[in-house]
């Protein structure tokens, strides 16, 4: 089944801001409340995870904290009182995220200077949730696209493909989320240079994005290699994961 749809980049929020142009015909182009009606209308698919401290998270990085800093009736633990109010310390890649450019590659592009409008793009799925079932080290092949283009079009430009491999399911019990052997090599599924080469520079796609928490498969970023990912953020504008 050929899926196709609008979608906001994992970890972002679509920003909708309605305007009403009497100039503009509707017959030649639907007014912004009734695009927003069309819109508001749909099912939604929330692709998000909650964050909390001890959420599955690179071991390089601290875990999150949280404080109560106001609280509706007086505490001694409290800066004051009448209203409920947290502190969240986390770093930028946590949780379900979008990595820019900058995040890699100096001196190219961060978050905010990412258009909202460019979040908004047509979503390809790539589904190998199956073969990820049954090879956890399942890297993703160019065959394995063609057919899904064979199947269902040509990717269209500007696109973000995503693999399913159900990975997400494993949240968030940090353990199955790495899948470690005895030696402590993880395996979890990712993808090829040849597909990423192929849908970026040849199919001009904007983004990718997966389930597990990098680009590279598990047993490449237990040696630290991280030269998919390197590649994607220094191709292309955003890249999302988990």
């Amino acid at each position: 089944m050929r899926i196709r749809k609008l979608i906001v980049a994992a970890g972002m929020s679509l920003l909708f801001v309605s305007t009403y142009s009497a100039a503009k015909s509707e017959a030649a182009e639907p007014s912004l409340w009734k695009i927003q009606k069309l819109l508001a209308s749909k099912k939604y698919v929330d692709l998000t995870h909650e964050f909390a401290p001890g959420i599955h998270h690179w071991p390089g990085f601290p875990d999150e904290t949280r404080k109560t800093i106001y609280w509706y009736d007086k505490r001694p633990d409290t800066l004051g009182v009448g209203f409920f109010s947290e502190l969240f310390t986390h770093v930028s890649q946590w949780g379900t995220h979008v990595d820019p450019p900058a995040h890699f590659i100096k001196g190219l592009r961060t978050v905010d200077q990412i258009d909202p409008k460019e979040m908004i793009v047509p979503l390809v799925v790539v589904d190998v949730h199956e073969e990820a079932a049954k090879n956890p080290d399942y890297t993703l092949s160019l065959d394995r696209v063609k057919k899904w283009e064979k199947d269902c079009g040509q990717i269209a430009a500007g696109a973000f493909v995503a693999m399913r491999t159900d990975w997400l399911k494993r949240w968030p019990d940090a353990a199955r989320m790495e899948n470690k052997d005895g030696n402590g090599v993880a395996h979890y599924p990712g993808w090829s240079l040849p597909v990423l080469k192929y849908l970026y520079e040849d199919r001009k796609i904007a983004a990718s994005g997966h389930e597990p928490t990098d680009t590279d498969l598990g047993i490449a970023t237990t040696k630290d290699d991280y030269s998919l990912e390197t590649y994607v953020l220094s191709t292309t504008t955003i890249r999302s994961s988990c």
